[in-house]
């Protein structure tokens, strides 16, 4: 699945624009998927439900974004912009009717901010541009204040953290880089499971892949929500771990810090492509104790009773995380929520038996749904008597002010 975001970093690699522009066209693109349902509300509102063409439809949500989402861009200029793009797409037959449209609005612009005021009120999905259905089994679940804040935290740009790498560096030598060096700005984060001077968030930097301390392997950059499973997984140096669906890396590399590269972490995706990500983040990062190893989705190649520690963080709906996911409220459907828990349990009961007597397995998700997270390691446990359930853990963005995951450690006892 190709997510806008990769879709936009891709297209943005082919050509050479300034650093301002190239987050402009950042902003646009995210903001008009985000809030999508809200700014297509809008138009219908002025076009009688008529559909438009997707070309057209996207100009008049890009115009209406930035006269009701981006201050920093002068009202005559969204409007100009707009209509001499939509020229020189092939639309200046409607070019007259993009203009009146963003001009009407221009001159209700008042009331139309009450109006989305009043729509986050009386009909917050709308108001917040999510699906209803997902907003209305967030509501069931918790309440509907704590919906709308969720719905609120995905609306807003993520954070850029960065996890010390103590393989290659302590932190005092990295954030004495930082402030005399590179010119980035951070501040601390702390929570439980991290500990101080682990993990820094990023106020203002370079471009990441610019600073000699991210190609020296001096950090790695991941959501402090990723790093309590491999907390509660507590890995131990000189143990055997295994780690299922291990790309990007972030987790895996962690694990081998923890370790202090001593013992063996068998890193397992169903993409080799994947994988290689995993291998040149192994390498930046200095991290020897890692072999890879390509699974198909039906073959667990499974070593009974072989490894001290498992990390199954299981490919699931990605509803913990998102705002990082900018297009995802768009594509997830409710069948898919079952179709994952399906798959989720069959993976754990497939990799539960590689754990020797003692080990320790540690099940994580970054979704908010019950079904893909207590759910699953509930059914689990009531199959597998030798397995105990010792702790779970949720993360919520609205609680915790981290991306959303739900992490649950077993051991095993005979």
């Amino acid at each position: 699945m190709d997510y806008i975001e990769n879709i936009l970093a891709r297209e943005l690699g082919k050509i050479t624009l300034r650093a301002d522009d190239r987050a402009l066209a950042q902003e646009l693109t995210f903001g008009t998927v985000r809030w999508e349902a809200t700014l297509d509300a809008l138009i219908n509102r002025k076009t009688e439900g008529r559909a438009q063409k997707l070309t057209l439809q996207i100009l008049l949500r890009l115009g209406l974004y930035q006269l009701f989402w981006l201050s920093r861009i002068p009202d005559h200029a969204a409007v100009h912009e707009t209509v001499e793009l939509a020229k020189q797409l092939g639309f200046g037959a409607q070019a007259g009717f993009i203009n009146a449209i963003l001009r009407g609005y221009l001159r209700e612009k008042e009331a139309t901010e009450r109006l989305l005021q009043e729509w986050t009120e009386q009909q917050p999905a709308l108001g917040y541009s999510h699906p209803e259905w997902l907003y209305a089994r967030w509501a069931a679940r918790w309440n509907i204040e704590h919906a709308r804040r969720l719905m609120e935290w995905n609306n807003t740009a993520p954070k850029v953290f960065a996890r010390v790498n103590t393989l290659r560096v302590e932190p005092g030598k990295l954030l004495q880089c930082w402030r005399e060096a590179e010119h980035v700005e951070y501040d601390f984060f702390v929570r439980d499971w991290t500990g101080e001077n682990l993990i820094f968030m990023l106020k203002s930097h370079p471009p990441i892949e610019t600073l000699a301390s991210f190609q020296k392997g001096w950090f790695y950059v991941q959501d402090p929500s990723t790093l309590l499973a491999v907390t509660v997984l507590d890995p131990q140096p000189g143990e055997c771990v295994l780690d299922l669906c291990a790309a990007p890396g972030g987790k895996t590399t962690f694990i081998a810090q923890r370790m202090q590269n001593q013992g063996a972490v068998l890193a397992q995706d169903v993409s080799a492509d994947r994988l290689r990500l995993v291998i040149e983040n192994c390498a930046r990062l200095g991290v020897s104790c890692v072999q890879t190893e390509v699974v198909s989705s039906n073959d667990a190649k499974a070593r009974p009773e072989f490894f001290d520690r498992v990390l199954l963080d299981v490919p699931c709906s990605n509803s913990g995380v998102m705002r990082r996911r900018i297009d995802l409220r768009w594509r997830i459907r409710p069948e898919e929520i079952g179709r994952l828990r399906t798959a989720q349990l069959d993976l754990l009961q497939r990799t539960a038996p590689q754990l020797k007597p003692g080990g320790i397995l540690v099940y994580s998700t970054c979704s908010l749904e019950p079904e893909e997270n207590q759910s699953v390691v509930q059914e689990f446990l009531e199959s597998a008597p030798q397995f105990k359930l010792e702790s779970e853990r949720e993360l919520l963005p609205f609680r915790d002010g981290v991306d959303g995951a739900y992490v649950a450690r077993l051991k095993r006892h005979v």
